[in-house]
């Protein structure tokens, strides 16, 4: 694959703090992908998750769907989203950005931002929506658009829908790959890094599909039970960056330095918060036989080779949490409504296919599901270029 098609990096002229947009690919017009706030994001970074959104959406293209996926492109802003200059650096981010969001770029939350928070700033920079640009694609706008508003205000069990359907994908894809093995649910260890957005609803799914979660990481620490964690407890615990009010432990419950998930005594492992958080020196603690990347790019390129050859199986971010960008979409272009039932088993179905046939493809081609993943979206770009036009 080429290039991106746009990079620029803007600097803010009251703080000096950067932020960056990379449009790595259009189609049919318009690219999609989440904006990211963390201190240290850099250029690279956003490049690299805006070739992960092209290859997402590539992922779920089916001739059959409403939904015909978009480019991919991605956002990020140099900053601590706990930072009290952050909200209106994010207004004036998304202020120099309206050109794009207008015409090219669909954003929505991603690591350090809810979808909330970038509603209220995107109104307060003068923009429609953050996802306005796919719009003129819609058969019906504003029948489209009420449908995507109805399903943001669903609720399961105090947790918002939106908030749950990248854990309900996630988890899927763990649950595919321990099924592909042989290997059943319950008993079956699981530690997570994050217990934000994706990491709480991937533990809540996994955890009713029989698993057990004995160790979450925050920016506290790590909680470890070998007997188990109440997950539950832990996320209603939680604050709004994902962080657990230690007071709701329980006598069991351990805490632990910042990076004993990585050596925690479980089958699968789920970094589910920052990327590059595994690397080649410390992947040699892992003792997990899988790592579900729910995060973007958790696991560094150099470590992978090491990793595979302890027999340890890396699901890659590209498949694994493309789920929350792909409901977005089923949603606003009406191939389901707004039910979190049908949004379940509509993002079930599609991943365990999804995972299936990356699994397959590995074993074919006698390579990593990451590899797998490439040589699939390598079949589709053409097909999509054919059919819809796509620009680098």
């Amino acid at each position: 694959m080429a290039g991106p098609l746009l990079s620029l990096t803007w600097t803010d002229h009251l703080t000096g703090r950067q932020g960056f947009l990379v449009v790595d690919r259009l189609v049919r017009g318009v690219a999609s992908g989440g904006l990211r706030m963390r201190p240290g994001c850099t250029l690279d970074e956003v490049t690299g998750l805006a070739r992960g959104m092209t290859m997402k959406e590539a992922l779920h293209y089916d001739p059959a769907a409403r939904y015909v996926p978009l480019g991919g492109a991605k956002g990020g802003i140099d900053c601590d989203p706990r930072d009290p200059q952050a909200y209106p650096l994010l207004v004036r981010y998304l202020r120099a950005m309206r050109p794009y969001i207008e015409s090219v770029w669909t954003t929505g939350e991603d690591l350090g931002l809810t979808q909330d928070l970038v509603d209220r700033a995107a109104a307060e920079a003068g923009l429609v929506s953050s996802i306005q640009a796919v719009y003129p694609l819609l058969d019906d706008e504003a029948e489209a658009r009420r449908r995507l508003r109805d399903a943001f205000a669903v609720e399961v069990d105090g947790i918002g829908l939106d908030e749950l359907v990248g854990g309900c994908g996630v988890a899927e894809a763990a649950l595919t790959a321990l099924d592909h093995a042989g290997v059943p649910h319950a008993g079956t260890r699981v530690a997570l890094q994050g217990l934000g957005t994706m990491g709480g609803a991937t533990a809540r799914f996994l955890t009713r599909a029989g698993l057990t979660v004995v160790a979450v990481a925050d920016i506290k620490g790590t909680i470890a039970n070998p007997a188990g964690l109440d997950v539950e407890a832990l996320l209603a615990a939680r604050d709004a960056h994902g962080t657990v009010d230690r007071s709701a432990l329980r006598s069991g419950d351990r805490e632990l330095p910042d990076d004993a998930w990585l050596s925690a005594d479980a089958d699968v492992l789920v970094p589910a918060a920052v990327s590059y958080a595994i690397d080649a020196g410390n992947q040699e603690r892992i003792t997990a036989r899988w790592i579900v990347e729910a995060a973007n790019m958790p696991v560094r390129t150099e470590a992978e080779r090491p990793l595979a050859a302890r027999g340890v199986t890396v699901l890659p971010d590209v498949v694994v949490n493309s789920g929350t960008n792909a409901w977005w979409w089923w949603t606003l272009f009406g191939d389901i409504g707004a039910d979190a039932e049908e949004a379940f088993a509509h993002t079930r179905r599609s991943m365990r296919s999804l995972v299936e046939r990356m699994l397959a493809r590995a074993r074919a081609d006698g390579t990593t599901p990451r590899a797998a993943a490439h040589a699939l979206v390598a079949d589709r770009l053409p097909i999509m270029a054919e059919r819809f036009g796509c620009y680098r």
